[in-house]
């Protein structure tokens, strides 16, 4: 089973660059949005790490505090491949001070920690902080350019990113399974498959309007999205006010997360209809294990830089909400011979 296509919303790529050769070529850094309150029982670490994985520093994190390791959370899980700045929450009632300048290994060390009161939850970033090397560009730099200006000024697509579905698609695969039945112990993993059922189903919405041209427009009954992700409405007509907020970047069309509940109508609804009839059993799967949830179509690609280093190599800054994927922005630029967006 393989993860729908994502066809590019700007035209053919530019050109062609490596990504990702060393880890610096590809840095994250979390935006929390908020500063921990410095008194609590939850303690909030500062953790830079290359070429690990969020899953495993976590599980070596719990056994360092001497706790179990659903004690230890995170907001987001971020590339192995990569240098890596993000925040983990470690639960310690009753304890007083840990030696966390010690907690380091290979690939990892805390910079610095602080309490609060309450847990770090999934998701609880305001964003991230992405900067990329592109080495070996072999293309046209004026199109490029041009090309980066027009996504600062419209967005680009959200699609989940390769990561999502795992190795070789092979986490849809498992989710299918695990939805009729087969039977998955680990609620990690069962996290994983689920969101990446949810995210195959989303990504065909995204595709077949990609397609259409109209990915970047308020359709008769979308439910649009406010830009800081925080509600969103049903439109029934579009109106004059309506598109010149979405041509500005303050209202985004939605796609759904499938599951029980009511999507989207009229034309929006046609374009959510068509995806699932594609997927038809992982749909009505998902309806019987999880409530329907909204994404946003687009993605506002904010402080956008660029500039070039020689020989050829192309630097990128800008930062993305969470659950935005920079590979995105890498798909609709160049080809670089790995799974993109």
């Amino acid at each position: 089973m393989k993860p729908p296509a994502c066809p590019r919303a700007f035209g053919p790529p530019l050109g062609r660059a490596r990504l990702k050769q060393v880890a610096e070529d590809f840095q994250v850094e979390e935006i929390l949005g908020f500063t921990p309150s410095g008194e609590g029982e939850h303690v909030f670490l500062w953790v830079e790490k290359r070429g690990r994985n969020t899953e495993d520093v976590a599980a070596e994190l719990a056994r360092f505090a001497g706790v179990p390791r659903r004690q230890v959370s995170y907001a987001g899980l971020k590339d192995r491949h990569a240098l890596t700045w993000q925040w983990f929450c470690v639960h310690l009632p009753g304890r007083r001070e840990w030696p966390w300048h010690d907690f380091r290994g290979d690939g990892f060390a805390v910079l610095r920690w602080a309490r609060n009161r309450r847990r770090l939850r999934k998701g609880a970033l305001q964003g991230n902080r992405f900067r990329l090397r592109l080495r070996d560009f072999d293309g046209d730099r004026a199109a490029l350019e041009a090309r980066l200006q027009q996504i600062a000024g419209r967005g680009m697509p959200n699609y989940f990113g390769p990561q999502r579905f795992g190795h070789a698609g092979g986490n849809l695969a498992k989710a299918a399974a695990m939805l009729q039945g087969e039977k998955v112990r680990s609620r990690h993993h069962r996290g994983l498959y689920l969101s990446a059922a949810r995210a195959a189903i989303f990504n065909q919405v995204l595709a077949l309007r990609v397609e259409a041209g109209c990915w970047e427009r308020a359709l008769p009954g979308d439910l649009l999205m406010f830009d800081d992700g925080g509600t969103f409405f049903r439109a029934g007509g579009i109106d004059a006010e309506i598109e010149t907020r979405v041509a500005r970047l303050a209202l985004h069309p939605t796609g759904p997360l499938w599951g029980e509940g009511e999507g989207a109508a009229g034309e929006a609804g046609a374009w959510e209809r068509r995806a699932v009839s594609l997927w038809p059993e992982l749909a009505a799967a998902l309806a019987r294990e999880a409530g329907m949830q909204r994404r946003p179509l687009r993605v506002w690609v904010k402080a956008l830089h660029w500039g070039w280093e020689e020989p050829a190599a192309l630097r990128l800054s800008f930062t993305l909400p969470a659950g935005s994927y920079a590979t995105g922005l890498v798909h609709e630029l160049i080809e670089t011979g790995e799974e993109t967006p």
